[in-house]
């Protein structure tokens, strides 16, 4: 049967799929827009699985507040090349999941993954922008935050981007300049309370052992290995390291500065580049 142009387009503006992805699916289907779809979604599976061992290290990382500041949500939807990520409809893709997860208010990325959308699964969903950008793509990242106060930074690149949650109100600004801080200088957590226990036995490790090969005493090791820790937190611990804006203050001291009662309770990060 013959396939009509005005066919085509409306089934590429309905599943976002090449115009020859779309006549090639139409003609399969003898025009029958829901099997077509069907078709377009099980090639998106195809290619999916062929491309599943590549390696998607571009994309687009968005963030957005919500409920007056108190809730934070990213996510990255990742590809394999910066034409596809730089595509408006692939950017337009970013933006409509990082909505339905805002509108569902979900958790973590499995929730937002199994999540059912129409007849679809958000995941079902990438697998199909698989097909229709004949690259491997995946939901790469997503987080929520949820604090009295919350800010978000998200680099001009589009490949990086932080959610900070706040105890008690700041002002926008330094709000912003510690989501900013945590982008530049990549935090492993908020304060020693949060970093990982086995991340700082492998500090110490490493202290005792540069102290043993410098000929130190070996009563002197364990103090000189904890003051090897403490370097570690100033510099990648978000509270103790020095603001990029005024190396004379500690973050802390800078949010002190602010609200003496204001401290970070929620610290995100994500980027491609990592």
């Amino acid at each position: 049967m013959e396939i009509k142009a005005a066919d085509v387009a409306k089934l590429r503006k309905m599943t976002g799929a090449g115009m020859m992805d779309c006549k090639k699916a139409l003609t399969e289907a003898n025009g029958d827009f829901d099997r077509a779809q069907d078709i377009i979604r099980e090639k998106g599976k195809l290619v999916a699985s062929k491309r599943a061992d590549r390696e998607a290290t571009e994309g687009v990382v968005a963030a957005r507040l919500t409920d007056g500041n108190t809730k934070g949500y990213m996510l990255c939807l990742a590809c394999e090349t910066d034409f596809v990520a730089k595509n408006e409809e692939f950017v337009k893709t970013v933006n409509e999941m990082l909505d339905i997860a805002i509108k569902n208010d979900v958790a973590d990325i499995e929730a937002l993954k199994a999540l059912k959308v129409g007849s679809q699964t958000v995941e079902e969903m990438v697998t199909e922008k698989s097909g229709q950008t004949g690259e491997k793509i995946e939901l790469a990242y997503y987080a929520k935050i949820e604090a009295p106060q919350c800010a978000s930074y998200v680099h001009m690149n589009n490949k990086l981007g932080t959610l900070i949650g706040f105890n008690a109100a700041i002002p926008a600004e330094v709000a912003h300049d510690v989501a900013m801080q945590a982008a530049a200088m990549a935090p492993i957590s908020i304060s020693k309370d949060d970093c990982p226990a086995d991340v700082l036995e492998k500090e110490r490790e490493i202290g005792r052992e540069q102290a043993r090969l410098e000929g130190k005493p070996e009563n002197m090791l364990d103090k000189i290995a904890e003051g090897k820790v403490g370097k570690f937190l100033k510099e990648s611990t978000l509270l103790n390291q020095a603001l990029v804006k005024d190396n004379k203050l500690t973050v802390a001291q800078f949010i002190h500065n602010a609200n003496p009662e204001a401290t970070v309770v929620a610290y995100k990060r994500f980027s491609l580049n990592d």
